[in-house]
Parts: structure tokens; C-alpha cells; sequence
């Protein structure tokens, strides 16, 4: 399965991608990408930063994110219990298909529309929500069938809010989304084994010093704390799949069962064996 974390993308042939309940309350998350974000988030009070809109929601909130719009994860610092889905909209299925099907026009405008950022809230909020939290157990076909039908809805709802008078215009997206992509591909392609920081560095032709800087500059959070919470989340995947932690803890590239449980509980505020008993 590709790529649990917020922005770390899918493989360019996806149109969609969807992230089904990711919980990253304990990582500042800022960050942006070419895809088109979708997000919901229920059973909480948080905040909503997107591009130099700040505010807080309340008990639930419904967001569309224009593409390389910088935004903090809005699960950033809640305590309680919550649920959170997340779409992505891959940004040259805008240019290909919705641009091009008359039926889907109000899509395409709703997408340009969405680089100001749209909060929806009334039934939009409530209708949509519920839709992508059925979408994780359906197949390819059904998902994009449900995701034409929601973007659908939200095109033609007249219960939103502009987040930006303007468009937000991300002029430094390319540069530096091309090389935290490499980053992340990296990190995809290599969480199950050991990653040494200095290797990281020379992957982007940058000194483990200035890496860490720009990392962290970029990410809010130090390469660490992101590998290790890119692999409990991998983990969390693995144990939802029937894996024992054992398995799981030497899979996600940790050299320790006594580590893993550590991180396990540091990122998800349980050990693995209390949220495999949760989720069974």
C-alpha cells in the first residue's frame, strides 16, 4: 500500500488517494502539494490553518485545499478522540478529465475555486462527511464512482466559506516539492530497512547539516520524528491486517521490540498490543 502520510504523494497514474482515519495529532505537519486535498474531521475541536487563513472548528470540519497551498495537519494537537478522512485529487486529473466533460465542469470550477481554500459546513458538511468514511472498504471503481458523486455535491453547494479573498499562489511549490518528493519516495521505498541520515542527505545533494535544516524547515518536524511516524503508521496498517508485532516491528524497519513499542506509544498514545486489541 503507497504512502500513508498527509503529503507524501501517490504514484503519478493515481487519480485519487485516500488516507482512512491517519493520525498524525502528535506531528506540526506543515506543509503543501500538487494534489488537491479533501479533508474531514469529526469528533473534535481544532485548528484550521490553510495558507495565512488561521481559525478554529468546532466538532467537525470539512475543507478543500487547492493544489501546493501550504496547511498545517488539522488533527495538529487534539487529545481526544477523533475520526479523519483525507482525499487527494491528483492535480493533471483536473487538466485531463475535468476540463474536458462537459458533465464535470462545475468540478473543474469548483477546483480552481478551491485556491482560495472552501470550508463547507450545514448538510454539505454532514452528507460528505459520511461519504468518505464508508469510501476505504470499496473497491477502485466504487471509490471513484463516490468521489465523482461527492465533488458533485460540493460543486453545487451553496454552504461554504472562502478561506482567501485571493488565490493562493505557492511560487517556491516546485523547487522544493520536487526535492522533499524525492525524500518521501526514498522513505517509501526504503522504511523496512535501515536509514542513515547521511544517505538521506546525499540523495538530495545536500550536507547532513544543511539536509536537517531544510528538513525541518519544510516539514516542521526533524527527519526522525517523520521516519518514525511514517513507519508507525505504516505499522498501524500491518496490524489492521492481521500481522503480529513481532513481524510488524522488524517490517517497519525498526532494530528493536523494545524501541518500537516505545515510538508505538510516544506517536499513538497506546502500545501495539492495546490498539490491535481496539481494532479487532
Amino acid at each position: 500500500m503507497k504512502i500513508q502520510l498527509e503529503n507524501i504523494q501517490p504514484n503519478d497514474k493515481s487519480s485519487f488517494h485516500l488516507l482512512h482515519n491517519p493520525k498524525l495529532n502528535d506531528l506540526f505537519f506543515w506543509h503543501f502539494h500538487p494534489e488537491f486535498e479533501l479533508v474531514y474531521i469529526e469528533g473534535a475541536n481544532g485548528k484550521r490553518h490553510v495558507g495565512h487563513h488561521l481559525s478554529n472548528f468546532t466538532g467537525s470540519d470539512l475543507v478543500l485545499i487547492g493544489s501546493n497551498i501550504p496547511h498545517l495537519n488539522f488533527d495538529h494537537g487534539i487529545r481526544t478522540e477523533y475520526h479523519k478522512e483525507v482525499l487527494h485529487i491528483s492535480a493533471s486529473f483536473k487538466e485531463k478529465v475535468f476540463s474536458e466533460i462537459e458533465e464535470l465542469e462545475d468540478v473543474y470550477e469548483l477546483l480552481e475555486k478551491s485556491q482560495h481554500g472552501i470550508a463547507f459546513y450545514g448538510e454539505t458538511k454532514k452528507s460528505v462527511g459520511q461519504i468518505m468514511k464508508q469510501l476505504q472498504p470499496m473497491s477502485r471503481f466504487g471509490q471513484f464512482l463516490e468521489i465523482l458523486k461527492l465533488l458533485k455535491i460540493l460543486a453545487k453547494s451553496k454552504e461554504f466559506e472562502l478561506l482567501h479573498a485571493n488565490p493562493i499562489i505557492n511560487n517556491k511549490a516546485n523547487k522544493q516539492q520536487q526535492r522533499l518528493q524525492q525524500v518521501y519516495s526514498y522513505i517509501d521505498e526504503h522504511y523496512s530497512q535501515k536509514i542513515e541520515l547521511d544517505d538521506m542527505a546525499q540523495q538530495v545533494n545536500l550536507g547532513k547539516e544543511a539536509f536537517c535544516r531544510y528538513f525541518k524547515q519544510n516539514t516542521g518536524s526533524t527527519f526522525t520524528q517523520f521516519l518514525n511516524q511514517y513507519r508507525i503508521t505504516q505499522a498501524k496498517r500491518l496490524l489492521l491486517a492481521g500481522r503480529n508485532i513481532t513481524e510488524t516491528c522488524y517490517e517497519c524497519g525498526f532494530e528493536s521490540l523494545s524501541y518500537f513499542n516505545r515510538t508505538f506509544k510516544k506517536i499513538s498514545g497506546e502500545n501495539p498490543s492495546t490498539y490491535k486489541q481496539k481494532q479487532s
